[in-house]
C-alpha cells in the first residue's frame, strides 16, 4: 500500500484511509464531490422500500436505476465511492493508462509504416497519470450522489447492515423492504506469500495513485490485470517482471490465443518468470527483495514496486447476513440461478456473487434482479452468454467455450480457424498477428464458443456474442455483408469456411452434372 504523505491536509489523509484517492489534486477531489460527497445528508427513510440496494458499483447503480425508472421506490446504500471497482480502481483508468502505453508504442514503432521520429521517444509518466485522474474525474457525474437523487433514488452514504429478514440498518436510520439486492461487489485480496505483510505492496486499487513511474515493477500473477499492467508499465519504461503460474499467462484462455499474448509481452520488454513457485519477498532498503523458483531455477530480484493481482474476495464483511437468513461462503452470497438468496426476499448480483467478475456481466445480473424480484420473472443467470476480453495489444476475447471446455463437458464441435494473416485489413493495418477461431456443434453451424487475438478482438467479439444469444449460425454470419476492408471481415470469413464443408463430394458431383447438362 502506498502511505499517505504526512503533509496532506487532514480531510485528505481521512479520504485515503478510507478510499485511496491520491493524490488530493483538483482531479481527485472532483471525483470525490460527485462520488462521495462530504456534504452529503442521507434522506428520511420511506415507510417501506420496494427495493433497498447495498453497493454502489455497476450491479447496484444498475439495478438501483432500472427499478427507480420503472415506478418502483428504491433505496441505494454506498460506504466508499459510488461507481465502484469499474470507475474508481478498475475498467476507466486502466484503459486510460493502456490508450497512453499504446500511444507510446505506436510511436516507438513508427519506423515499421516510414514514419520516423526524431529522437527517442519519452513519456511524461506524471501527466499519463494525471490524464487518467482528469478523464475519471469527466465520467464520474453518471455515477453519482446527485444524479440518482435525481431520478428518484434515495442515497444512503454510509455502512450498511441488515438486521433482520426485511430490515437493514445505515448509520442509525432503519429501512424497511419488500425486497433488497445486495450488490457490494469483491476486492483485491493476497495470497499466502511469505513477508507480503510487511512490504509494502500495489492492488489495482493503489496502483492508480501513483505519480511517479516505477524503475523496476514486478507484477504477481499473470491474468488479465497482471498482463495489461506489465505490458503498459514495460512501454512507459519500467523494467516490469512478470510472475506467472504453472498454468501460464491468461488460463482461463486458449492456449494458442495466451501464446501469441506471451510473444507480444516478450517484445515490449516484460521478463516473464514461468512456472513461479515457493516466492518470498522482503524489504531490502528502499526496496523489495524477492525470491522463487522458477522455470526450475532459483531467481531472485528486486522490484520498487511490487503488484499484487491475484485472487479476488467478496465484500460481505459486516452486512449481518445471518440476520438476514442469508447464507454465504469464502466465495460471496450464495444464490440460485434467478440470483435468489436463502432469504427468498434478498437477491445478489455482481461480483458478490458471480464467477463472472466483469461490469458487463454486473449489468445484466442486476437486470436479471431487477425482472425476478419485483416482476416475479424467472429469468436465469445461466442463460447469460458472457463474453470477456483483455485490453493487451493485441486483445484477446473469448465467449462461451473453448476447445477444452468441450472436451471437459463431453461437447462434440467442429473448429474454424481464421488466420489474421490471411485478412486484407489486418495486413494493411500492420496488425496480422492473431485469429479468430468459432467452435460450433459437431455437424451443424451453431456457434458454441470463440475466441478472437486481434489489435481490436473485445469489439469483434460483440458480433459472436450477438449470433449466440439469438441463435444466428455461420451460415447467418456467412450471409451477412461485411464492409470491405475491415478485421471484422475475419468473421464473414469463417462463414464462409463453413459453407465450403457443405460442399460435399456427393453434392459436388451433382453441380457437376448440373452445369455439364446445361452446356447440352
Amino acid at each position: 500500500m502506498i502511505p499517505p504523505d504526512p503533509n496532506l491536509p487532514e480531510d485528505a489523509k481521512k479520504v485515503f484511509a478510507e478510499q485511496k484517492l491520491l493524490p488530493w489534486d483538483e482531479h481527485n477531489r472532483r471525483l470525490h464531490a460527485h462520488v462521495h460527497p462530504a456534504d452529503w445528508r442521507n434522506p428520511s427513510p420511506a415507510s417501506r422500500y420496494n427495493l433497498v440496494v447495498i453497493g454502489g458499483g455497476t450491479a447496484g447503480l444498475v439495478t438501483a436505476a432500472g427499478a427507480a425508472g420503472l415506478g418502483a421506490k428504491v433505496a441505494l446504500i454506498e460506504r466508499h465511492l459510488l461507481g465502484g471497482d469499474c470507475l474508481n480502481v478498475g475498467c476507466v483508468p486502466s484503459k486510460a493508462l493502456i490508450r497512453a502505453a499504446r500511444a507510446a508504442a505506436e510511436a516507438r514503432d513508427g519506423g515499421r509504416f516510414g514514419v520516423k521520429i526524431a529522437g527517442a521517444v519519452s513519456v511524461d509518466f506524471p501527466a499519463v497519470m494525471e490524464r487518467m485522474r482528469r478523464l475519471r474525474a469527466d465520467l464520474s457525474p453518471h455515477d453519482s450522489a446527485a444524479r440518482f437523487r435525481g431520478i428518484g433514488v434515495d442515497v444512503f452514504i454510509g455502512e450498511a447492515r441488515f438486521t433482520g429478514r426485511d430490515t437493514v440498518e445505515v448509520r442509525g436510520q432503519t429501512l424497511r423492504f419488500a425486497k433488497a439486492a445486495i450488490a457490494t461487489g469483491a476486492r483485491a485480496a493476497a495470497p499466502p506469500v511469505p513477508g507480503l505483510d510487511d512490504v509494502p505492496y500495489l492492488t489495482n486499487e493503489s496502483i492508480f495513485s501513483l505519480t511517479e513511474l516505477p524503475r523496476r515493477l514486478t507484477i504477481v500473477g499473470a491474468g488479465p490485470i497482471g498482463c495489461e499492467m506489465a505490458q503498459s508499465f514495460a512501454r512507459f519504461g519500467s523494467e516490469v517482471t512478470l510472475i506467472e503460474s504453472a498454468a501460464g499467462i491468461l488460463p482461463r484462455e486458449d492456449r494458442e490465443a495466451a501464446a501469441i499474448l506471451r510473444a507480444a509481452l516478450l517484445r515490449d520488454g516484460v521478463k516473464i518468470l514461468h512456472d513461479g513457485k515457493a516466492l518470498k519477498v522482503m524489504r531490502d532498503l528502499k526496496t523489495i527483495r524477492w525470491n522463487l523458483s522458477a522455470d526450475g531455477r532459483e531467481r531472485t530480484g528486486l522490484a520498487d514496486q511490487l503488484l499484487v493481482a491475484v485472487g479476488r474476495a467478496p465484500n460481505i464483511e459486516g452486512l449481518g447476513l445471518a440476520a438476514a437468513g442469508v447464507a454465504f461462503d469464502r466465495k460471496g452470497v450464495a444464490v440460485n440461478d434467478f440470483l435468489q438468496s436463502t432469504n427468498p426476499h434478498i437477491y445478489a448480483c455482481g461480483d458478490v456473487c458471480s464467477r463472472f467478475q466483469f461490469t458487463h456481466a454486473a449489468d445484466f445480473m442486476a437486470r436479471i434482479v431487477i425482472q425476478n424480484a419485483l416482476f416475479k420473472g424467472r429469468r436465469r443467470v445461466s442463460a447469460l452468454t458472457i463474453p470477456w476480453a483483455t485490453y493487451t495489444s493485441p486483445e484477446v476475447a473469448h465467449v462461451g467455450l473453448t476447445a477444452g471446455d468441450a472436451r471437459t463437458q463431453g461437447v462434440e464441435i467442429d473448429t474454424y480457424t481464421q488466420p489474421l494473416a490471411k485478412v486484407d485489413r489486418a495486413i494493411l493495418d500492420g496488425e496480422d498477428e492473431g485469429f479468430v477461431r468459432i467452435h460450433v456443434r459437431r455437424g451443424t453451424d451453431r456457434i458454441v464458443g470463440a475466441t478472437i487475438v486481434a489489435a481490436h478482438a473485445g469489439d469483434l467479439i460483440g458480433e459472436i456474442s450477438l449470433a449466440m444469444t439469438n441463435r444466428i449460425g455461420l451460415g447467418g454470419i456467412g450471409a451477412a455483408i461485411h464492409p470491405y476492408p475491415t478485421q471484422a471481415e475475419a468473421i464473414r470469413k469463417i462463414g464462409d469456411l463453413h459453407s465450403r464443408t457443405r460442399l460435399t463430394p456427393l453434392v459436388k458431383r451433382l453441380f457437376a452434372r448440373w452445369l455439364a447438362w446445361q452446356r447440352g
